[in-house]
């Protein structure tokens, strides 16, 4: 069980924190609308476990990401992009299938997205891979990889190494219906494997997408009964509810300005696993997760320029 005041002990290896899953091209409308009317749209880095090891480098800690583009200017701009920020790309795979996109309107609230998938689900199991994950202290993962083969498998194999090498493991189960094949039950399977990880970060919609319309309360209890350790429930601007199956806390939202939605909850993971591999309790781990959330908030795209971990620590003075 994860207490709420503990500081948890990482062995001592290179890298912090491996994300394995999408990197894909955000095409975010310039206006604020639903309909998809507007005529602007304007491209951005994204992907949520690419988001997060861009965050993750920027906040002061080691990130690496594990993902699939395609062979074309969409696939070498995410790549330019990971670089420039100092992230080498030696674990993203280059593929003959195009480089996947999401479009989104600008939100306030939550965004609505249209999905264009097409390389991001290729990512391999390799040897390169396999060394990657045991020099990493966290492995973080989606439910877009799961969705479908062959990431699914390459996820599973990933999971069973990591309980066995003592890696962290993180999962957000951002389930969406529309990404999975017709006829699959996908909330089953993601609902098969959340007693697989270590720490789960469902939203109120991903939670109600998967259990159907109930309390906070009562999604944590449904998530806490299929195996999670510890349950950190996101409720926008109501802030959350966090639990580790004896104890339940609620968060107050730091945020103050919303400019965009988007990345808001990758944001939060940067700043909790960043947190963590630098020793601050759970507890302080969780707020500053909403610290550095409530400051991307404040600025339309999923990766901004955020300053270290400790500058917005102070800025919101915790």
């Amino acid at each position: 069980m994860f207490e709420f005041k503990q500081v948890l002990d990482f062995e001592d290896r290179q890298n912090d924190v491996l994300m394995v899953g999408e990197l894909l091209i955000d095409l975010i409308s310039a206006d604020y609308e639903d309909a998809f009317e507007g005529a602007a749209y304007h491209k951005f880095f994204g992907g949520s476990p690419a988001n997060i090891a861009m965050n993750v480098k920027k906040l002061g800690g080691r990130s690496q990401i594990a993902a699939a583009v395609g062979e074309d200017r969409l696939g070498t701009f995410l790549i330019n992009q990971l670089r420039i920020a100092g992230i080498e790309p030696e674990y993203v795979e280059t593929v003959e299938n195009s480089t996947s996109l999401v479009l989104l309107t600008k939100s306030k609230s939550t965004p609505a997205p249209v999905f264009y998938r097409s390389a991001d689900y290729q990512i391999s199991y390799t040897s390169k891979l396999e060394e990657a994950l045991l020099r990493s202290k966290i492995l973080h993962f989606s439910c877009w990889p799961i969705s479908m083969l062959p990431a699914r498998d390459t996820i599973e194999k990933m999971l069973d190494l990591a309980a066995k090498q003592n890696v962290l493991i993180g999962f957000d189960p951002n389930y969406h219906p529309v990404l999975w094949q017709k006829g699959e039950d996908g909330a089953a399977y993601v609902k098969s494997i959340i007693g697989k990880v270590d720490i789960i970060k469902p939203s109120g919609d991903d939670a109600e997408r998967l259990f159907g319309k109930d309390t906070p309360y009562n999604h944590i209890k449904k998530f806490l009964s299929l195996g999670a350790k510890l349950v950190i429930l996101t409720l926008g601007k109501y802030g959350a509810m966090v639990s580790n199956g004896s104890e339940t806390v609620t968060f107050k939202t730091l945020a103050t300005e919303v400019a965009d939605t988007t990345g808001a909850g990758d944001a939060f993971w940067s700043g909790f696993y960043t947190a963590l591999v630098k020793r601050y309790s759970i507890h302080e781990a969780i707020s500053l997760g909403f610290a550095v959330s409530a400051y991307k908030l404040k600025y339309t795209g999923a990766v901004v320029d955020l300053p270290e971990l400790e500058a917005i620590k102070n800025l919101y003075e915790l």
